[in-house]
């Protein structure tokens, strides 16, 4: 290695060794960062989603709850975990995982959409989840994300007739 001739700048060390370093750190950080800010509106969409989905197509009787509960609200997780990025190439840039922790907040074991039924409301949640993060200085043991919507049982759209407007002979 040469030495610079007089009145040449040289790089300086403390750049290349002390501050390349902090600025990739914290390059990573924002980009994680910035995956959860997605994630988090990517959930609310799917929630909203799921919860007007099901408000529109689920049943009030009984008969036909297993429906319902079957196939209505496995079409409405496959399609809000898609949306997501669950199976697809973008769950690693948000870190999505299969295994979520038990929080007090959010009690799911795994990702998906739950329903609860009751007299007034259903009550949607969807549910993701992501992997613990092991950065230097910055340790995580993963995170779980709901958004819970209240949906109300007899908000249907049903057809508008005016009175005295009678169409039919």
């Amino acid at each position: 290695m040469t030495e610079p001739a007089r009145g040449e700048k040289g790089q300086a060390t403390t750049e290349v060794v002390l501050l390349f370093p902090m600025f990739m750190f914290f390059l990573f950080a924002f980009a994680k960062l910035f995956a959860l800010l997605i994630l988090v509106q990517k959930l609310e969409i799917a929630s909203f989603y799921a919860a007007r989905r099901w408000q529109l197509e689920s049943h009030r009787n009984a008969s036909f709850e297993g429906f319902d509960n079957g196939a209505l609200r496995m079409d409405i997780e496959s399609k809000a975990l898609s949306y997501l990025g669950y199976g697809s190439t973008s769950a690693g840039f948000l870190d999505l995982t299969n295994q979520c922790l038990q929080t007090k907040e959010c009690s799911a074991g795994s990702p998906g959409v739950s329903v609860q039924r009751t007299q007034v409301w259903n009550v949607v949640t969807v549910t993701a989840c992501t992997k613990p993060l092991n950065m230097p200085f910055y340790k995580t043991r993963g995170f779980v994300f709901c958004s819970t919507k209240y949906v109300p049982n007899r908000d249907r759209p049903i057809a508008f007739v005016l009175p005295g407007l009678n169409t039919g002979p």
